[in-house]
């Protein structure tokens, strides 16, 4: 059987990691990368090699890092075909330093650069309904800019109202939180998606209360399944029927933990859209996650569902 048609689209990135701590981008110091990254083109990596057939539009810039990219999701098995290039554009770059109480602190650059150019408007929504799509992913990370807001709101509303799933991870990046509009359309989002992914942080800021406390409401307003990432301490979802399925995390080493929300959200969506059950989808995508923490580089610990397979009969 063939996988489901997933589409995302967003800002395409390489990204640098600061080898010291608690730096703060603020003193010299030794970076390594280009590693490919973008959280929906994390998402979409993973999408792929969990058995997606995956449709991205982005651009990158006609320079060695926009190779990078296009070649690491060629490799994954993504369409390139709605993968632009913008010449005389930089590809969009981050840039990431560590601290010794876990957080991060990002520079980013994608307004200015090729990664805010990505296919849009009514041309990107033929494309996207000519591939058969039949969910599409959008993460916050891409509506820091208006001008990208205002492109990737249109796509959501107009696929959504030709029938299309609409999967949302707020993934709110308060570095890119540049006027009240962008937590106005975040919730917009959440309001049409089938699919709800946000992180325990993303919940503290968008609802009130625990997961049971605001998980209904959502499942009633049309959510399918609406899951709670956790990070170590697992995850937790509720499908339309009110069933609750809560894991706990797995005990691993973390080596870097950007992209580990995308590729649970990759491995829940493309598992559902599949017709997969909920509660196995959830253990895939929990498992994914953890994978994902244990190599550098955003797009590193990516991971196939054999994969995924053995660390679950290894853990257990």
């Amino acid at each position: 059987m063939r996988g489901p048609v997933i589409g995302s689209l967003g800002e395409l990135l390489v990204e640098f990691i600061c080898d010291g701590l608690d730096g703060h981008h603020l003193r010299a110091g030794s970076y390594t990368g280009p590693f490919p990254s973008g959280a929906p083109g994390i998402f979409i990596d993973q999408a792929a090699r969990v058995g997606a057939r995956a449709v991205f539009a982005g651009a990158v810039g006609d320079d060695a890092f926009g190779v990078v990219l296009r070649d690491r999701l060629v490799a994954s098995g993504v369409s390139r075909a709605m993968i632009e290039v913008v010449p005389g554009v930089p590809t969009g770059s981050a840039f990431v330093s560590y601290n010794s109480d876990g957080s991060r602190d990002f520079v980013f650059n994608i307004a200015r650069s090729a990664a805010s150019h990505f296919p849009a408007g009514a041309a990107a929504v033929a494309k996207f309904l000519a591939a058969g799509v039949e969910v599409l992913h959008i993460s916050g990370s891409t509506l820091g800019d208006p001008e990208m807001r205002s492109r990737a709101l249109e796509i959501c509303r107009s696929l959504k109202a030709a029938d299309v799933a609409i999967s949302v991870d707020p993934n709110i990046r308060t570095e890119l939180m540049n006027d009240a509009a962008y937590l106005a359309v975040v919730r917009e989002l959440i309001g049409m998606a089938d699919f709800v992914l946000p992180s325990d942080a993303d919940a503290d800021l968008l609802f009130d209360g625990g997961f049971t406390d605001w998980a209904p409401g959502l499942i009633d307003a049309g959510a399918r399944v609406v899951a709670l990432k956790r990070g170590a301490a697992g995850a937790i979802a509720m499908d339309g029927g009110g069933r609750i399925v809560d894991l706990p995390g797995h005990a691993v080493p973390v080596v870097d933990p950007t992209g580990a929300g995308d590729c649970f959200c990759a491995t829940l969506v493309t598992q559902l859209a599949h017709g997969q059950d909920m509660a196995v989808a959830l253990r895939h995508a929990n498992a994914a996650g953890a994978l994902a923490v244990g190599r550098l580089g955003p797009m590193e610990g990516n991971s196939d569902l054999a994969t995924i397979t053995t660390f679950l009969e290894r853990m257990a």
